[in-house]
Order: C-alpha cells, then structure tokens, then sequence
C-alpha cells in the first residue's frame, strides 16, 4: 500500500504529555516522543510507554477550537471548548472521532490536543476541516421523518436528545417532519418533498416506519423514472438517496442486521461518516397488481398466523407477539399450495455454506456485479426475458407448516443467528425456507435452531432454496373460490356454506388460507409472485464489522 504523503506534522501536548502528531489523506496520528523516568522503591522505571495511535480521518466526527481560559461559547455551529490552561500551551484543539466498543457499538470519543502557537493551532483546525470536506460521501443536509408512536413512544426523545447533537456537532442541517397518521412519510416521500434537496432521508423509529420510508422512496424514483410498479417484469430503477435508520421500535431488525446493534447513537455515527450499504428488495405482485415491497421477511403459515392474530392484540404491547406465537404453535395449522421459484444459479454461495455477511462482503460484491452485466446482456436481447435465460423453474407441491423468504439473516436481539444466517443484503437473492407439515415436537426443534449454533436446514422437513423469483399458489385460490360460486349449480349451496366455513371457521376446523407476514405487515392474499431487485437501495451503514476487524482496527489504534 503506497504511503500518504503528509499534510501537516508538529509537536503538541496530550495529558502532558509530548507527541508528534502527524495528518495526511487518510490517517490523523499521534505518537509519543518524550518518556520521563521516575524512581519508585529506590529503582528507575519508565512512567509512559511510547506508544502510537491512529484515527482514520474518514472516521473523524468534526474539529473544533478549544479557547484556553475562557468560557464556553456558541459561534455557529463549531462550539469552541474551554480548556485549563497549560504553561507553554495556550491554544488547543479537540478532534472528535468514532471509537468502537464491544458488540458493534460505536461512540463518540474526542482527544484534545494542545499547542504552543495559535497560527499553528488554526492551521490544524482548518487542515483537518479541508480533509472532512473532501469526504463527498458525507450527508449535509438530511430529511428526518419521526414516528412518536412507534415501540415506547421514544422516538422524538431519542432524536432529540442523542442524534440532533451529533448531527449539529458533524455540520449536518435536517429539516425534521414528525409524522401524524399511519403512512404520513410514505406520502410525503411519494408526493410532496423534494429530494434534490437532501443528502438522505432518515426514519427515526422501528421496522414499520422504515417500510413507510422505502415504499415512499422507491414508487417515487419508479414514477419519476416512468416504470411501471404493477408489472412484476419490469427492472426497477435504483434510489439515488440514501436511508438512515435510528431504531427506537420493537424490534428494529433491519437495523440490527445492518449494522449489529440497536443503538441511536451508533446508527447516527453511521450515517456521519457517510457509509454506504446495497440492500436488495423484494417486489410483491397478485394477480399483476403491486402489493408491497420486501427487505427482510415474507412469511406464510406460521410467520403470517402470528402476526395476524398479534394485530388483535396491540393493546397488550410487544408482549403480544409472544402471546400470539404461543397460540400459533399450539394451534399447528398446516396450508396446502404449490411453491414455484427460480433457482439462483452460477452465483456464490448456498444458503447452508455458514457465510456470513459482514461489511464489505465478497459475495454481494461479486454477485451484484454479475447481475448487473447479466442485465445489460438481457436488454440486448430481443423478446428474451430475465427469467427465461436465467435458468429453469422448479415447483414444489405439499403441505406447509411455513413457507419463509430471508433477504437477510433476520438476526435480532431475541435470535441472534435469524432465520438464514447465510443470507445475504444485496447479492440480488432470497433465501426461500419451505418448511412442511411435520409434528409439534419437529417443529419446535426447528424454531429452536434460530437461537442456536445447530444447522439451521438440517431436518428431513426442511428445505432451503436461493431463489431470484418464487410464486406461490395455494390449493384453494380467492379465484377459485369465487369461480365455484359463479358456477353455482345443483352443488352451489353447499359450495357456499364451504366458503363461509373457509372465512369463519368456528367449528374449529382448520383455515385453508394462511395470510403472509411482510415486514410486520399483513398481506391478506395467499397467491403472490415475489422478485428481488438487486441493490434496488441503499442505507447509511457498512454492514456488520467482523470482530477479528473490530480488534486490528480499534480506533484509536495502538501501533
């Protein structure tokens, strides 16, 4: 690796003691020059050991002047700090920069360095600042929708006490919307706000807001592009601004499989330093009309009983998932259908090849890439579509307990590996989980297996599939239902009374359709045709660092 060539170096005063501080494109250092020697129980020994350390300037929040001897000011928006005074070092300066802790939680750590000159102190200031603005990957100024109705109630607190300060410290200006009614931002986005404006858009709040935030996004891009969101064909165009996610919901798991952790201050971190994370997105169709777009889950059957029958119960809090979950299981309804699904081929990695996806991933790079000439080789081709040259379709007839679609590993705080450990963000991909009908004991071993290390798939009722497309058919389709009344008939009585025993079923038999899970939405129809779009966005975050990474990179590094 060439080495940079350096912007400034001098000599300045940390906690008393002398280093040599050193700044070019890349790296802010400082190194330890001056040891001093003190006798302790009548022998010599060194007080500091020389030591040198490192802070990637990319990872540098702001600079800001420290006035020695004065009071604290506000003089726009670098707020000067009051320092003591050291003899022979007047003038100072604070670097404020990202330092990584345990468990991918990033924080906000500032190192005030001090000076014998002011010109000299000015001249780092204004160095560092020239570097920071170089950094065209950084947000400026940013659209910030606010749910107040989301998880706790938290999320206006939350931005305002530990995101607005680190926006303001980083120079960054948001204009702030705090939303009112279910789907405001989704609107907003669709309608109303001019993006050319913004560097980004950030959703303060948990998974429903940011599928208001992308749902808005994407029909807006696709609208102003002239594609047609109802054709389940069509390329979507990707979204030029970039999303942020400050989790203050339930669950949050978007955020924690993009980043690691649900922390606030982490997360605005994120998107100061201006990172930049694809995420695929799935496109749900029925019957050629657009239904909704998909980043982590779609689930039949199981997924899709719990939430549905969750929705009755809002009133107890997050603790009705768990009630519901419960009611499901021991309810154990199974749901008839035929699954059909394009396999991802000539692709790296298989959803049992325990790769996980972590910041700066080979295998969504790779496969990003591939994609991407693939598509342009398909525009060439006349009445030749995507699926037809990508390989065959396979159908799959049965009995399903669940029927699941991982884009992502759908790890969460309550379940760490998540339903597909190997998925991966933006490798153009779902991972399709058929999971058939089996019993009570099998099944809770599988459920399980989400909290442990064991093989996820490694049960004779479970098949994995890394798919491109899949359609799903149930035995008794809404057409079919409504084609047998038309028909009516010597049988159209009791095909009637089938139907009302289908809808209601109070005899306690089973319901032939389940309903589908998406994103913590329900989707009330069984028949769906669902296509992922490689890298369709993308969010302010660098997926989640590997710990190896986190321990040879610890800023600041000791050297």
């Amino acid at each position: 690796m060439e080495k940079q060539p350096r912007l400034l170096s001098s000599q300045l005063l940390l906690r008393n003691r002398v280093f040599e501080v050193t700044l070019n494109r890349t790296l802010l250092t400082w190194k330890e020059i001056q040891t001093k020697k003190k006798r302790v129980s009548g022998s010599m020994h060194n007080t500091f050991k020389l030591g040198s350390y490192c802070v990637p300037v990319s990872e540098i929040v702001a600079v800001q002047e420290a006035e020695v001897d004065k009071g604290t000011k506000d003089e726009g928006r670098w707020q000067k700090m009051s320092q003591k005074p050291i003899e022979g070092y007047p003038y100072a300066f604070t670097v404020s920069y990202v330092e990584r802790e345990r468990q991918h939680r990033w924080r906000c750590h500032d190192v005030t360095f001090h000076c014998s000159d002011g010109s000299l102190c000015q001249q780092w200031v204004q160095r560092i600042r020239e570097q920071l603005s170089l950094l065209t990957s950084r947000p400026k100024h940013l659209l910030v929708y606010i749910n107040p109705y989301g998880g706790k109630q938290q999320g206006k607190l939350i931005y305002e006490e530990k995101v607005a300060p680190l926006f303001s410290q980083a120079s960054i200006s948001t204009d702030v919307i705090v939303t009112e009614y279910a789907n405001h931002a989704r609107d907003h986005l669709k309608m109303d706000a001019d993006l050319k404006k913004y560097d980004g858009v950030v959703c303060v709040g948990g998974d429903g807001m940011f599928s208001e935030i992308i749902h808005g996004l994407i029909s807006r891009t696709q609208a102003d592009c002239g594609v047609d969101q109802n054709c389940a064909e069509e390329k979507l165009v990707p979204c030029r601004v970039r999303i942020g996610i400050i989790p203050a919901g339930s669950t949050d798991c978007i955020c924690y499989a993009t980043v690691g952790i649900n922390d606030p201050v982490t997360s605005a971190l994120h998107i100061i330093v201006g990172d930049s994370q694809a995420l695929d997105v799935c496109s749900v169709h029925h019957n050629n009309t657009f239904l909704r777009y998909s980043v982590s889950l779609l689930g039949y059957g199981f997924y899709g009983d719990v939430l549905k029958d969750s929705e009755k119960k809002r009133w107890m809090g997050p603790a009705r998932y768990d009630v519901s979950g419960v009611k499901t299981f021991l309810t154990h309804h199974y749901y008839e259908g035929t699954v059909s699904f394009l396999p991802a081929t000539d692709i790296l990695g298989t959803p049992r090849d325990k790769t996980k996806c972590r910041a700066g991933c080979y295998i969504c790079q790779h496969n990003g890439q591939l994609l991407s000439e693939d598509a342009q080789f398909y525009r060439m081709e006349d009445n030749i579509s995507h699926s037809e040259m990508g390989g065959d379709w396979r159908m799959i007839r049965g009995k399903f307990l669940a029927i699941n679609a991982a884009s992502m590993s759908c790890a969460c705080p309550r379940s760490p590996k998540g339903l597909s450990p190997a998925a991966h963000l933006a490798d153009g991909t779902t991972d399709l989980i058929l999971v058939r009908k089996c019993s009570r004991i099998n099944f809770l071993r599988h459920l399980l297996r989400h909290t442990t290390k064991d093989d996820q798939f490694d049960l004779n009722f479970v098949e994995v599939h890394r798919v491109r497309k899949f359609r799903f058919m149930p035995k008794h389709c809404e057409s079919d239902l409504e084609l047998d009344l038309r028909e009516g008939g010597a049988g159209g009585g009791k095909k009637l009374l089938r139907k009302i025993c289908r809808d209601h079923p109070a005899c306690g038999c089973t319901p032939i359709n389940s309903s589908w899970n998406c994103d913590g939405e329900v989707l009330p129809h069984a028949a769906i045709e669902v296509g992922v779009h490689c890298q369709l966005i993308r969010l302010f975050a660098r997926g989640i660092e590997d710990q190896p990474l986190f321990e040879d990179f610890c800023t600041p590094t000791v050297i």
